[in-house]
């Protein structure tokens, strides 16, 4: 019983961060899913785009903002706010990365872990 309120749990979380990335037009919306995966950091990787480090900062705080609004939750870390080329929210078992469109297509994460089950998000999920 315990599995599925876990479960849960992190499926809410899920749908706050990409509501959150959504409010403000995130782009390319992707859950690497790794929990099938073995020596991963996390359960997820969720990552999205913007096209400038203005963008990119208010999906963060959008993301923070949704979060806190609707779980509760806040981010255990997070990094790169001063740049905005890359940021990240971790939320322990979920990873957020929010990139500039040419900042992700240079690292790559998808390819990275081409092995994760990975589940498209646009306007209508």
């Amino acid at each position: 019983m315990e599995n599925k309120n876990i479960s849960g749990t992190t499926n809410q979380l899920i749908k706050s961060i990409i509501e959150g990335i959504q409010r403000l037009k995130g782009e390319v919306i992707l859950d690497l899913d790794l929990t099938k995966l073995e020596n991963t950091e996390c359960n997820h990787f969720i990552i999205c785009h913007g096209n400038s480090n203005t963008q990119v900062e208010s999906i963060a705080k959008s993301v923070e903002d949704t979060v806190k609004e609707i779980t509760g939750e806040k981010a255990w870390h997070t990094d790169g706010y001063r740049n905005a080329e890359w940021i990240l929210l971790d939320y322990s078992d979920i990873m957020v990365h929010i990139f500039q469109k040419d900042i992700r297509g240079h690292y790559d994460l998808e390819n990275l872990w081409a092995d994760a089950n990975i589940i498209t998000y646009n306007e209508e999920n």
